[in-house]
C-alpha cells in the first residue's frame, strides 16, 4: 500500500506514471506564500526593491561573534595543506579535529543545545572561507549542517529530538542527509526504501539501498527518506528518520570516488532490517518530501557559498598572473581578450556574493520568503561558478590545465586551477541540477497562472467547472495585465538614489514586466501543455535570475557606498564592479527574450526523438567504448559487499 493517492507501487516500480510522479511531488511542495517573496514579485512583473533595500539591520551581538569565530576558523584554515587531501583523497582526521574543537559543526546550532547560534550570513562566510581552501571540507560541514540532522530537526523535530541530536552534532557527530537511490534521482514516486512498522508501533524496520550519501560513508547520525506502508494507525508516506550510523544491518558496500572533491566521503549505503525507535521519526508519517524541500529552501544556499569562495580565490590568481605574465611584450591582462575575462570573473564574483549576502541577510531577519532567491542563488552561482573556473584555466593556458603537484615538482607555484574547474562541475548538479532547478523555480513562477487557470487548463474539468475558472481568470488578468505596460523603468529620473547605477534598476523593471508578459503569452499559447515547454520555462527562469543578479548587485554597491561615505575610492570600487556585471547580465538578459520565440527546440525534439529510435546510429561507427562491461544502472538486489571501515571515524 501507499502513502499517497497515485496509485504507486510500495517499491516504486514502472507502475508510477509521470502524472502519478508529478502529483507526489506536488503534494511535498509548499504551496503557501505566508511571507513576502522579491523573487515571486519578479516573475509577476513587479520590481519590489522596498523588498530587498535598505538590507535588513544587523544583530550587533551577533555580528560580533561571527567576526569572531570568522578570524579563528581563517587561522586554523590557513593551516590545512589542501593538496594533502587531493593526493589522499579524504580529509585528514587532525582537521576533522580541529574543526571540532573549533566549533565548526556547530556553526547553525543554536547555543542552547551547544552550537555556535550563527546566523546564515555568517555561516555563508564561514563556508566561502574554507570552500577557497578546500571544496571536500566545505562539502563536509555543508552536507552535516544544511541537510543533515541539525537543520530538519531545528525546522521540524521535538523538543526531546533537538535534546538528544543537536548536542552530539555541535560536538562534531557527522551527519548526513540520505535521500537518493540508484533508480530514484529527482523523482520520488520511485523511492523504494521502506520503513515497515514493527507490531507494537514502538520501531520502525528500514530496508533499502541509498547512493551518493555525501557523509554517509563516517556518519554517526543520518536523516533518512523512506516509505511507510499505509495501515492501521498509520497514514504512511514518504517519511523522515533520525538513524544512527552504528545500528545493525547497517553496511556501506561502496565509497564513491568522483572527478572533483576528491576527499567527500561519498557512498553506496545498505539497510537490512535496521530497527529505527518510532521516536525518532521527524514530523509525521508522510511529511518526508515536504521536510527535505524546505530544508533545502536554505540549504541549498552552501552552495553559492562555495563558488563565492572560488571566485574570489579565481579573482586573485587572475589578477596575479595577468599582471605577471608578460606576452608580446606585455603582461597578458594588457591583452583585450584577456582583460574581458579578467573583468568577467572580477564583476561575476561581485554579484555571486551580492546575490549570496542578500539571500543570507532575509533568511536571518525571517520577514521575507527567500524559497525562490535561494533556488535561483544556487542556480544561477553553480553556472556562473564553473564559468568563472573555466576561464581561469584558459588565462594560464597550459599551467591552467597542468595540476598543482606537477607545477610544484618542476618549481614553479603549484596553483590547482584544474582541480577547482574539476571540483566545480559538481555543483551544477548537487541539491538540484540545473535543470531540475529550472522546473522547480518555473513552477513557482508560473504559480498565479495555474491557481486562477485551474480547470481551463484540466482536461478532466466538466463545463461549469471551465465557466468558473473562465471567470475567475478574467478579473485576475483585467487587474494584472495593465500594470504591465507602463511602469517606473520609463521615467527617466527613476531610482535616482542609486546614482551611476540608477539606469540598471530601471533596465530590470521594464525586464520584469516584459518577463511577466512573456509568461502570459505562453500560458495564452499552450496553456496546460506549456509545462512540457521546458526549454521556454528554462529562459523564462535564466531571464529572473540575471535580473535578481542586477537587483543584488546594484543594492550591494549602494550599500557599500554609504558605509564607506568616508573612502570614496573604495565606495566607487563597488559601484564599477555592479556596472560592469551589469552591463554583460543586460546583454544575456536580451539574447534570453529573443530565444524565447527564436529558437531551435521543436528541430532539437525531433534529432533527439530519432536518435533514441536508433536512426542515427552509422554516426557512432569508428569509435570504441572504454567503458568497462556492465549495466548502466547498477542492480539495487542485495549481493556481496565491499564494506569500507564503517568503524573508523574522523577523529
Amino acid at each position: 500500500m501507499t502513502a499517497v493517492n497515485t496509485g504507486a507501487s510500495p517499491h516504486g516500480d514502472g507502475g508510477v506514471d509521470e502524472r502519478q510522479a508529478r502529483a507526489v511531488a506536488e503534494a511535498a511542495r509548499e504551496a503557501e506564500w505566508h511571507l513576502p517573496s522579491f523573487g515571486k514579485e519578479l516573475y509577476l512583473g513587479r520590481l519590489r526593491l522596498d523588498l530587498v533595500h535598505p538590507y535588513p539591520p544587523p544583530d550587533e551581538e551577533a555580528e560580533r561573534a561571527g567576526a569572531e569565530f570568522l578570524g579563528r576558523l581563517s587561522g586554523f584554515c590557513s593551516g590545512i595543506d589542501a593538496q594533502r587531501i587531493e593526493r589522499e583523497e579524504r580529509i585528514p582526521d587532525e582537521v576533522v579535529r580541529g574543526l571540532k574543537e573549533l566549533g565548526a559543526f556547530g556553526m547553525k546550532i543554536p547555543r542552547a543545545y551547544g552550537g555556535l547560534g550563527l546566523g546564515q550570513v555568517h555561516y555563508n562566510r564561514a563556508l566561502t572561507l574554507v570552500g577557497s581552501v578546500s571544496p571536500a571540507i566545505g562539502a563536509l560541514l555543508s552536507a552535516h549542517q544544511s541537510i543533515g540532522v541539525p537543520q530538519p530537526l531545528k525546522a521540524f523535530g521535538t523538543e526531546e529530538q533537538r535534546r538528544e541530536f543537536l548536542p552530539r552534532c555541535a560536538a562534531g557527530e557527522i551527519s548526513a542527509f540520505l535521500l537518493t537511490e540508484p533508480d530514484v534521482g529527482s523523482d520520488p514516486a520511485r523511492l523504494r526504501s521502506t520503513a515497515v512498522p514493527v507490531e507494537d508501533g514502538s520501531a520502525y524496520l528500514l530496508d533499502g539501498v541509498k547512493l551518493w550519501t555525501t557523509n554517509g560513508v563516517v556518519a554517526d547520525l543520518m536523516v533518512v527518506m523512506a516509505r511507510v506502508p499505509k495501515g492501521p494507525g498509520h497514514r504512511g508516506g514518504i517519511s523522515a528518520f533520525v538513524v544512527e550510523g552504528g545500528s545493525e544491518g547497517i553496511t556501506v558496500e561502496n565509497r564513491n570516488r568522483f572527478m572533483g572533491l576528491r576527499g567527500l566521503e561519498n557512498g553506496v549505503t545498505r539497510f537490512h532490517r535496521v530497527r529505527v525507535p518510532a521516536a525518532n521519526l521527524i514530523g509525521a508519517e508522510g511529511q518526508g518530501l515536504k521536510i527535505a524541500l524546505s530544508t533545502l529552501n536554505t540549504g541549498r544556499l552552501s552552495l553559492p557559498a562555495l563558488c563565492v569562495g572560488a571566485g574570489k580565490w579565481s579573482t586573485r590568481i587572475a589578477r596575479e598572473w595577468a599582471r605577471e605574465r608578460v606576452q608580446w611584450g606585455r603582461p597578458v591582462g594588457r591583452h583585450e581578450e584577456i582583460a574581458k575575462k579578467i573583468a568577467f570573473i572580477a564583476s561575476t564574483t561581485y554579484a555571486m556574493e551580492a546575490m549570496l549576502e542578500l539571500a543570507g541577510r532575509l533568511a536571518d531577519d525571517g520577514r521575507r520568503d527567500i524559497r525562490i532567491e535561494a533556488a535561483i542563488a544556487k542556480l544561477w552561482a553553480s553556472e556562473r561558478a564553473w564559468e568563472i573556473a573555466d576561464e581561469l584555466v584558459q588565462i594560464r593556458g597550459g599551467r591552467g590545465y597542468e595540476t598543482a603537484d606537477s607545477l610544484a615538482a618542476r618549481g614553479e607555484r603549484g596553483v590547482p586551477a584544474e582541480q577547482l574547474l574539476r571540483d566545480l562541475r559538481i555543483n551544477r548538479i548537487f541539491e538540484g541540477s540545473t535543470e531540475i532547478m529550472h522546473l522547480m523555480i518555473a513552477r513557482e513562477a508560473v504559480d498565479a497562472h495555474l491557481s486562477v487557470a485551474g480547470d481551463l487548463i484540466d482536461p478532466s474539468a466538466d463545463s461549469a467547472a471551465k465557466a468558473r475558472a473562465l471567470a475567475k481568470a478574467g478579473g485576475f488578468y483585467a487587474s494584472w495585465l495593465p500594470g504591465l505596460v507602463v511602469g517606473e523603468g520609463q521615467r527617466p529620473g527613476a531610482f535616482g538614489e542609486f546614482g551611476p547605477l540608477a539606469g540598471h534598476l530601471r533596465f530590470t523593471e521594464r525586464a520584469a514586466r516584459r518577463l511577466a508578459r512573456s509568461t502570459f503569452y505562453g500560458m495564452s499559447r499552450w496553456q496546460g501543455g506549456m509545462e512540457e515547454r521546458q526549454a521556454f520555462l528554462a529562459r523564462l527562469v535564466d531571464i529572473g535570475a540575471e535580473l535578481f543578479a542586477m537587483s543584488a548587485a546594484v543594492v550591494r554597491a549602494e550599500t557599500e557606498r554609504r558605509a564607506h561615505a568616508g573612502d570614496p575610492d573604495r565606495a566607487r570600487s563597488g559601484q564599477e564592479l555592479a556596472d560592469a556585471f551589469c552591463r554583460r547580465s543586460r546583454l544575456r538578459t536580451e539574447e534570453l527574450f529573443r530565444a524565447l520565440w527564436a529558437n531551435t527546440d521543436g528541430t532539437d525534439a525531433k534529432v533527439a526523438e530519432r536518435l533514441l529510435a536508433d536512426r542515427y546510429t552509422w554516426l557512432e561507427e569508428g569509435a570504441l567504448d572504454p567503458s568497462t562491461p556492465g549495466p548502466l544502472i547498477a542492480d539495487a538486489a542485495p549481493g556481496p559487499t565491499a564494506k569500507e571501515d564503517r568503524h573508523r571515524r574522523m577523529g
